[in-house]
């Protein structure tokens, strides 16, 4: 019954005429972005280095120096606010940009570490040459087709598989460490600029 519902559906009138429309949306979409072939050599070089060398935790720390390069300077030059206030938004933004970076790099870190560590192969060797020992951990996110523990698809598994992990680990620490670290370290860096000014005349 639900297979005839569900054909006589796709086969409809007004079902194709959505199929229609979305591949339409879809291409102009397509269309807008705009193509680019690269000829450098070089260039292409140091774009396949960046996507091998640099892993998920060092762009984390790559972004967090860069917010922290810019963001404090955009509260600190804020002049619709009181001096106090600007002075709290500066330490705050600086606070929370190091908590987020510290535990996202650590806590991705350990989980493609992790995920290395249970997705070993037959074909695992140690730094001496010699075949890993496995136990069913070891091989518990292991892929049945991958066929070496060496190989650009079998990397790229792990650490996207770590980040996913990762990803979910985060939105529980989020709450229960960059929360409180953020508010831990923003205390300190007002008293260490000199505390909040009070306004006598009032």
């Amino acid at each position: 019954m639900v297979s005839a519902v569900t054909s006589y559906l796709k086969n409809s009138y007004l079902y194709k005429q959505i199929q229609a429309g979305s591949r339409k949306v879809r291409q102009a979409f397509y269309d807008v972005i705009p193509n680019k072939v690269i000829e450098s050599e070089k260039l292409r070089k140091g774009i396949e280095w960046v996507n091998k060398e640099i892993s998920t935790p060092e762009n984390r720390l790559i972004l967090g120096a860069t917010a922290l390069m810019s963001q404090p300077f955009i509260d600190a030059s804020n002049k619709s606010v009181d001096e106090n206030t600007r002075k709290v938004s500066v330490c705050r933004t600086i606070a929370k940009i190091i908590a987020g970076t510290l535990t996202g790099y650590f806590i991705r870190k350990g989980c493609i570490k992790s995920i290395d560590m249970w997705s070993k192969l037959p074909t695992s060797v140690n730094k001496s040459g010699q075949k890993v020992k496995l136990t069913k951990l070891n091989t518990f996110f292991s892929p049945s087709n991958a066929y070496s523990d060496l190989s650009d698809a079998f990397m790229q598994y792990k650490n996207a598989l770590g980040t996913i992990v990762a990803l979910g680990v985060m939105t529980i620490t989020n709450f229960i460490i960059d929360a409180p670290l953020t508010k831990f370290l923003t205390n300190r860096f007002v008293a260490a600029s000199g505390g909040l000014k009070h306004d006598d005349s009032k």
